[in-house]
């Protein structure tokens, strides 16, 4: 059975950023956990937060993949739409190839009536002008006219696949800010997320001492008497 979500972890994983979960993760020693070159179409409504829901494209064949297919309510890419869980996001893995759309605003407009929490592309949306309108975070490499038939047969869902070259499993907990996306196992969600919105609040603490011109040395790592001040800076922030 795989691990809830709990509100608060997503709470304190929209509050951070991609840049500090990086970190987090690097020092418990994860080094590929972002997924390079993506964008998001709206960047102001580009946080997310929740588990992966998975698609894995492979190349299209020409006797396969025709219009046709899409009259079949199993064909994978329409399943994703119709089956990705409320608060999940959408991951498709369409092989770092943008030649061809992933998708397209219809139904990513119908993805986000239905309670995603967002959509994910290491490939290209169609519609991309139309979408940036939408309230919903979506992300991809860049926009694309042709549609998915093209370049893409929808293979699988919810497997193991590869994201921009980063290995997500369904669950895997996925991040988004204006900076990109992050993709987190799951059980290490719930302490990330607790350590991150701490190291945020010690940066802002760090941030503030350096717009009044202190020097990074013996703050940023902290010294002992860093430490010191950002523990009494913290309580003052608290009474406040």
């Amino acid at each position: 059975m795989a691990e809830s979500f709990s509100e608060d972890t997503r709470r304190k994983l929209l509050s951070v950023s991609t840049a500090t979960l990086t970190t987090v993760l690097f020092k418990r020693g994860l080094r590929n956990t972002f997924i390079g070159g993506l964008m998001p179409l709206n960047a102001q409504a580009c946080r997310m937060a929740g588990p992966a829901y998975t698609l894995r494209y492979i190349p299209s064949r020409e006797d396969i993949d025709h219009l046709g297919v899409f009259e079949d309510r199993l064909h994978p890419q329409r399943r994703a739409i119709e089956e990705c869980p409320p608060g999940h996001v959408l991951v498709i893995d369409s092989r770092s190839d943008r030649h061809a759309a992933s998708a397209g605003d219809i139904l990513i407009t119908r993805l986000w009536k239905r309670g995603a929490a967002g959509i994910v592309t290491d490939g290209g949306f169609r519609d991309s002008p139309d979408v940036a309108k939408l309230p919903f975070p979506a992300f991809h490499r860049g926009p694309t006219a042709p549609t998915n038939l093209i370049r893409h047969h929808a293979s699988d869902l919810n497997v193991p696949i590869g994201c921009g070259d980063v290995p997500v499993y369904p669950g895997d907990i996925i991040v988004g800010d204006a900076e990109g996306v992050v993709v987190m196992p799951r059980h290490l969600a719930d302490e990330v997320a607790a350590e991150a919105a701490e190291q945020s609040l010690f940066e802002e603490f760090v941030q503030e001492r350096v717009m009044a011109g202190e020097t990074i040395f013996g703050l940023y790592p902290p010294a002992p008497e860093a430490r010191e001040a950002f523990r009494s800076w913290c309580a003052a922030r608290q009474k406040v």
